[in-house]
């Protein structure tokens, strides 16, 4: 099941209440689990949402907007800066949406992610708006999915990732 964008926008109002690393650097250095966010800018809310969920699974999540080391206007520098960071985090998580499948930016950063990184550290982030309709182009449907799920003999529910036409998954926090 597709990540409801209305639980990313509601995740991201509880920003406040909890601690995002400073910095790559810092997550790296505390061991968690680091992530590059592959996203739309037109998705500020949902990428923050998804920073909180991530975060309240043990993940610090890397957007670029957040990097004061970022040129204010996208150049050649962004691209070699958003390629380093890609090689440098554990994982390549694209934030499926309307606006990120048309994007220029995000095509681009995928295909980057499917030559530096390895089938297992890309994952696909589907979201499903309120009227059922759920984001990706058929070129997505060639990597794992994280998507909410349950365990349905403990109720356990959250958010797992799922190989391709497969009926159980991880849960994130033990990947």
């Amino acid at each position: 099941m597709a990540i409801k964008t209305r639980d990313l926008r509601a995740a991201s109002n509880r920003l406040g209440k909890i601690i995002v690393a400073r910095s790559l650097n810092e997550a790296l250095a505390k061991k968690q689990q680091t992530a590059f966010l592959c996203h739309s800018h037109k998705d500020h809310e949902l990428a923050k949402g998804l920073q909180v969920l991530m975060k309240e699974n043990g993940w610090d999540l890397y957007i670029d907007w957040e990097d004061s080391e970022m040129p204010s206007t996208p150049n050649k520098e962004t691209a070699n800066k958003i390629k380093t960071k890609i090689k440098i985090t554990d994982w390549f998580l694209f934030l499926a949406t309307s606006n990120s499948t048309q994007s220029r930016w995000c095509p681009w950063e995928i295909g980057f992610a499917d030559s530096a990184k390895s089938y297992e550290k890309i994952l696909i982030v589907p979201t499903e708006d309120d009227s059922g309709t759920w984001y990706g182009n058929e070129y997505l449907q060639l990597y794992r999915q994280m998507n909410e799920g349950s365990h349905k003999q403990t109720s356990k529910a959250g958010y797992a990732v799922f190989d391709v036409g497969a009926g159980s998954g991880t849960w994130i926090k033990n990947l």
